[in-house]
């Protein structure tokens, strides 16, 4: 019964939260904006977000698979690993600034 009320819950939460999205559609179009400007943005930042969290979580595992086979490597196979997911996430930044161009476009 709790995982029922949970999703009635979060359902809730997603339309309360939905709510003020669809009255500033309005607003939006009075400033000239076009809809696919707004769907070009959430398409740039989507993709870009959901490949950047499969590039980390390849990397993350080969570095632990790394670790695991030769444990005295712990030391480079850790720099080199902090080192790939910062660009990695660089990555879905610089998607993410491309989506703001796009919106104030």
């Amino acid at each position: 019964m709790s995982r029922r009320r949970a999703t009635l819950a979060l359902v809730l939460l997603t339309l309360a939260t939905a709510t003020p999205v669809m009255a500033a559609e309005e607003a939006a179009a009075a400033a000239g904006k076009n809809m696919w400007q707004f769907v070009g943005a959430a398409f740039a930042i989507g993709i870009a977000a959901a490949f950047g969290a499969l590039g980390q979580a390849r990397g993350l595992a080969a570095a632990c698979e790394a670790i695991g086979r030769n444990p005295g490597a712990v030391g480079p196979i850790r720099i080199t690993m902090i080192i790939g997911l910062a660009l990695i996430e660089s990555l879905v930044i610089y998607a993410l600034i491309i989506a703001f161009l796009i919106l104030a476009g």
